[in-house]
């Protein structure tokens, strides 16, 4: 076999793994209700900004603790096993991934959509026309 059809098959045989690992990543969005213990699933919401929300960066620097109301309404507590994101508050929708673990949803992961810089100039551009 020539050197060319080894690097051929090689080249494929990675485009092959990257494909499969980038799969597994593509999931669906799940509600509370939805999540198994043990299973990793991404919850969409809204801090519930009515609930304490708990973080000491000088004692537990990589645990923070909120609500979060997923589309179904339902609200629980989150304990996100990183630092508390900045401007935080000012998110308009958080996406959490993890999995729950004695009734309560852990994250290790958290996407926060914050209001954009560009809105009130939306609503001023809009105003006029």
């Amino acid at each position: 076999m020539k050197q060319y059809h080894l690097i051929g098959i090689l080249m494929i045989v990675v485009a092959i793994v990257i494909f499969l690992s980038a799969a597994e990543d593509v999931s669906t969005y799940a509600n509370f209700s939805d999540a198994v213990a043990d299973d990793t699933v991404k919850i969409s919401g809204t801090l519930a900004k009515d609930k304490k929300m708990i973080y000491d960066p000088q004692n537990e620097p990589n645990i923070f603790t909120f609500y979060l109301t997923d589309s179904d309404g339902a609200t629980e507590k989150v304990i996100l096993t990183q630092p508390k994101p900045q401007d935080f508050e000012l998110a308009e929708q958080i996406v959490v991934t993890g999995k729950r673990r004695e009734g309560t949803f852990v994250a290790n992961s958290v996407l926060t959509k914050c209001p954009s810089k560009y809105k009130d100039e939306e609503l001023y551009l809009q105003s006029e026309s």
